[in-house]
């Protein structure tokens, strides 16, 4: 009796333990992103590198927003893995929001950027800068493409927007050798006040 007691404690003791521990991760997920919105209006009022936490090692640099789907996510300087935990992340070395070429934005396949798998060639996307102004892109092409190829990355004579997840949307392991790719051109830009 007495070990089927101690037994029945501890599997109760680690049920709760786990639902604690994915309570803690789903309640970290929603402050971050309340900070970051936060940031991000900060931003919109002029000011520069603002980082969402103390410790943060990055800061909101645009808005991603696809109209159709009803989908927001902040843009986070660079694309590092403690960036992308958090949003969608800007590839340093690609074109900066507003400027000519192509801005690559990467996210997770199975968070920040799950929604891809729903976006159709002629969707459009917009990405709001921190001047106010807004870029709309229209989508062209989705591809499928090997994890070292770098080819989608370089366009100097059109403003691209390119996003970036691993693929397949629905592989358990993290990474994989491949990308899925998200291609749009740009098409107008709206101001406002």
């Amino acid at each position: 009796m007495f070990r089927k007691t101690i037994v029945t404690i501890t599997l109760l003791l680690c049920g709760l333990w786990f639902i604690g521990n994915g309570s803690y991760i789903h309640a970290k997920a929603i402050l971050a992103q309340l900070l970051l919105e936060a940031a991000w209006t900060e931003t919109l009022n002029g000011r520069k590198e603002v980082k969402p936490w103390p410790w943060a090692d990055t800061w909101p640099v645009s808005r991603l927003t696809v109209p159709r789907l009803g989908i927001s996510r902040i843009v986070l300087a660079g694309a590092n893995g403690s960036a992308l935990a958090f949003g969608p992340g800007h590839l340093f070395k690609s074109a900066s929001p507003g400027d000519k070429g192509n801005i690559v934005i990467a996210g997770h396949r199975d968070t920040h950027f799950s929604f891809l798998r729903d976006l159709k060639i002629g969707d459009s996307l917009e990405i709001q800068m921190v001047n106010s102004k807004t870029l709309i892109y229209q989508i062209t092409d989705t591809t499928i493409v090997d994890e070292n190829d770098t080819e989608f990355l370089v366009s100097d004579d059109e403003r691209l927007l390119t996003l970036i997840t691993c693929y397949p949307f629905d592989a358990i392991e993290t990474g994989g050798p491949q990308r899925y790719l998200v291609i749009a051109k740009y098409k107008i830009e709206r101001t406002f006040i």
